[in-house]
């Protein structure tokens, strides 16, 4: 699959939040390729379609008073956090019914920059993600409208671990969160990481045909 890939810095999630939406429509309709956005946010809470609120620790209110904003959004997946240094990746991409088709190749394109690092990392079935261990160092969350995904995956490269402890991170309560930078023992460029899962998800796609949408944009 042939994609284009636009850079977006650190940006309000609300702000991405409705240019994804525009991307996704403009995909969607043919009106433009399949896209890879890569991006940051500053202090957000994000809380997907399994989400009951019963994994905050505090009040929505006590949240924003921290400097956090809160989003209640269509992708899958319970409460996550998102903070400048976690490089966040959304895909674009066709995908008709193959969702977890592509669910397992955004965790091989997760794996492939850990082991470019020289880090052993895994996915299991029983929890959404990669980890080191019993440490989570990417989370996962996707939606799937007429055929096309949007959301994705956030990977901790230099991220503020501190801020996952007023949540429980996905709902999962006995693991932890770890990122590039606590298990390399030294801040990475964010250029360079971005530039390695670029290039996976170049080799990961690369045999992936984009599945037609039908002309109804349904799927």
């Amino acid at each position: 699959m042939d994609f284009a890939v636009e850079d977006w810095g650190l940006v309000p999630y609300a702000e991405a939040w409705e240019r994804q939406k525009t991307l996704h429509a403009a995909v969607a309709s043919d009106r433009r390729p399949p896209t890879l956005v890569l991006t940051e946010h500053p202090r957000t809470l994000t809380l997907g379609r399994a989400a009951t609120g019963e994994n905050l620790l505090f009040a929505e209110s006590w949240y924003r008073q921290q400097g956090f904003e809160v989003f209640w959004v269509e992708r899958g997946g319970d409460v996550t956090y998102h903070g400048p240094g976690q490089l966040v990746a959304y895909p674009i991409f066709p995908v008709a019914r193959r969702v977890r088709d592509f669910l397992r190749l955004l965790e091989a394109v997760v794996m492939d920059v850990a082991s470019s690092y020289g880090i052993e990392s895994y996915a299991t079935p029983g929890y959404a993600g990669v980890w080191v261990g019993e440490e989570k160092l990417a989370a996962f969350g996707v939606a799937v409208k007429q055929g096309v995904a949007l959301h994705g995956l956030a990977l901790n490269v230099n991220t503020n671990l501190a801020d996952f402890e007023v949540i429980v991170p996905c709902g999962i309560k006995d693991r932890g969160v770890t990122s590039l930078q606590r298990l390399l023992g030294h801040e990475l460029e964010m250029g360079e990481v971005k530039e390695r899962l670029t290039a996976a998800f170049r080799a990961r796609f690369a045999d992936v045909s984009a599945p037609t949408l039908p002309p109804s944009g349904r799927g």
